[in-house]
């Protein structure tokens, strides 16, 4: 009896102590959503299992569809350069972007012209990765007929991602994302070779100020 006793008594210190150690998450808090921020090379398949994502057309070039992430924006302005920040994936967008779509060289050089200048106080804005780009993808159509949050500016209806298309036989090109729509409804992530997007460079933050 005296055995029992002692082995409830350890069992109930041992639970105790992990409750009291696990991690207090506040009841206005959400999870943060990690995003991959380094470039590669990918196929469509490959862009189509990412996760966070729900496809309503497939298609050899990309897919048609929409982000599932439950963004959480907040505009803010630094030294009058507007900027948005997610606390969901904590990235922060520049606001707009190039006002003029380009190739995709031209768009490195844009974003490496925008480092020079240091836009909102930082020198480390670059390309967004598919899955970064794919998080703006909203389910519904705004005001100005783009399928993404009426926070940005609604002239970028497509932009370049630093990911390069490495399906054999298709297009040699780099990934895109587009807000118009497409068949099926949604917004579209597609790869393009030789053709022209506008520019919404990206950076990752570790503490949002």
């Amino acid at each position: 009896m005296f055995k029992m006793k002692k082995f409830l008594l350890l069992y109930i210190v041992i639970i105790s102590f992990v409750l009291l150690s696990a991690p207090v998450i506040k009841a206005d808090e959400k999870p943060q959503i990690v995003l991959r921020s380094t470039y590669r090379d990918l196929i469509a398949l490959q862009v189509q299992y990412i996760s966070n994502i729900f496809i309503v057309n497939k298609h050899n070039y990309g897919f048609y569809g929409h982000s599932t992430i439950n963004n959480s924006y907040e505009e803010k302005s630094v030294g009058g350069d507007s900027t948005i920040i997610d606390h969901a994936t904590n990235l922060i967008w520049h606001q707009s972007g190039s006002d003029k779509e380009m190739d995709w060289p031209a768009a490195k050089q844009w974003v490496k012209d925008l480092n020079g200048k240091g836009y909102a106080g930082y020198s480390d804005w670059r390309l967004p990765t598919v899955e970064e780009a794919i998080s703006l993808m909203e389910p519904d159509i705004n005001a100005s007929s783009l399928y993404i949050d009426p926070a940005f500016d609604a002239k970028q209806t497509g932009i370049w991602t630093g990911d390069e298309n490495d399906s054999a036989g298709y297009l040699d090109g780099a990934w895109s994302v587009r807000f118009s729509g497409g068949y099926g409804g949604g917004n579209a992530c597609w790869v393009y070779d030789n053709a022209s997007n506008h520019v919404r460079p990206i950076r990752s933050i570790n503490k949002i100020q």
